[in-house]
């Protein structure tokens, strides 16, 4: 088998670069280890930057997003039992989010492949990636029952932490930049309305909480839990207790109680691989980088990535200068650790480390009240937010 582009992994990196590639004519092979059945129900976050709504609708695949997807004007933060929008349109010039679930991406795009774009074979098991620092990178692969290669011009690894690309860059030219959190997040999924129409980032005494959603009749919530729990240790009333106490507010806001559907409990951790290149290898999302999720940046940051090597091949195809290709990890770098910086500054602004001092919480009280009555502060939130431009 043959293709300009291997793609390893059919997540919503995986599947948006082989559209770009489609609509820009060049041919690709997508391959992903599980079935469609269950990469069309992994759920993941769900909070898409403007630019990657704006990538999707130009992408062809944003037809259902503007039909179904929330679009965000703003968060709100919580302390202190105070309420504080962030008004996003108003301090970044017009940009917002849209609530729409990283699944529902997934099945837009797959339907869009299998209509009219190259193959996408599911139960496709990649084993290794060879020669990436040659002309002639090769992917194998299971598929089927027996095993296959896949032969390329170029390589792209949308595999994520556990996957195959990364593996095949020589150790000695990696360097890896990483942090692990003393807590985790405990999320629910709630058959109930939302309780805001809009994210809810509180901080308490007792630890963070986030008010999201899934849609207007399912509610998705979190809490600030110590690493390692066990999401079956926690009750539903002891989940919806907690809560309460996290949100509460000085005004008559009450949080909607309802049945909760799933429990499950998120480590946190920061996550860079340098360089996301060898050869005619490329890595993009999970696989190079992992930010926590305060910062809503997962799965925007992969978006970047690929757009940033669909737009390089193009141009290395239109005129023949590799620079763009060349340029790609140092051009996804530079975005990555911003969005990095940004992640980790939310989590440090709302998570209540363990052991924290007096001095800690007043510091973070701090920060919150300059963000609350300051319109820099607030404008830098809003931009990190909303997302910074593609490419650089």
């Amino acid at each position: 088998m043959r293709a300009t582009v291997g793609i390893i992994g059919a997540g919503p990196a995986g599947l948006l670069l082989a559209r770009l590639l489609h609509n820009a004519g060049i041919d690709s092979v997508v391959l992903e280890s599980r079935d469609r059945a269950y990469v069309e129900r992994r759920q993941r976050a769900g909070i898409l930057e403007q630019g990657t709504a704006d990538v999707l609708r130009a992408a062809g695949a944003g037809a259902r997003m503007d039909r179904e997807g929330l679009r965000h004007d703003g968060i709100e933060l919580r302390f202190d039992r105070r309420r504080h929008r962030v008004d996003f349109p108003a301090l970044t010039g017009g940009r917002s989010v849209t609530v729409y679930a990283q699944t529902e991406v997934c099945k837009d795009l797959i339907a869009l492949q299998l209509r009219d774009g190259g193959p996408l074979l599911f139960e496709a098991e990649a084993l290794a990636v060879e020669d990436a620092d040659t002309d002639a990178p090769r992917v194998r692969f299971r598929h089927a029952g027996r095993e296959d290669v896949l032969e390329c011009a170029y390589v792209v690894g949308c595999d994520g932490f556990w996957g195959v690309a990364r593996k095949a860059i020589p150790a000695e030219l990696v360097q890896v930049f990483e942090r692990t959190y003393p807590f985790g997040w405990l999320g629910i999924l709630a058959d109930v309305p939302p309780s805001h129409d809009e994210l809810v980032y509180a901080r308490h005494d007792r630890g963070f909480a986030l008010l999201s959603m899934r849609s207007p009749s399912v509610s998705r919530l979190y809490l600030q839990v110590p690493d390692g729990t066990d999401a079956g240790e926690w009750s539903d009333e002891e989940i919806w207790d907690e809560l309460e106490r996290r949100f509460e507010t000085a005004d008559d806001w009450r949080l909607e109680r309802g049945p909760i559907t799933q429990k499950s409990v998120t480590p946190m951790r920061s996550y860079v691989h340098e360089p996301m290149r060898h050869g005619r290898l490329f890595l993009a999302g999970d696989a190079a980088h992992i930010v926590p999720p305060t910062g809503a940046k997962g799965l925007n940051l992969a978006v970047g990535d690929v757009v940033t090597f669909a737009r390089a091949l193009t141009h290395r195809q239109e005129t023949g200068s590799p620079d763009l290709l060349d340029a790609y990890s140092e051009t996804c770098l530079r975005r990555i650790w911003q969005a990095e910086r940004f992640s980790y500054d939310m989590t440090a602004l709302l998570h209540r480390a363990p052991g924290a001092t007096g001095f800690e919480d007043r510091l973070q009280l701090a920060r919150l009240e300059r963000i609350a009555t300051s319109r820099a502060a607030e404008t830098d939130l809003a931009e990190g937010y909303t997302g910074l431009p593609f490419g650089g």
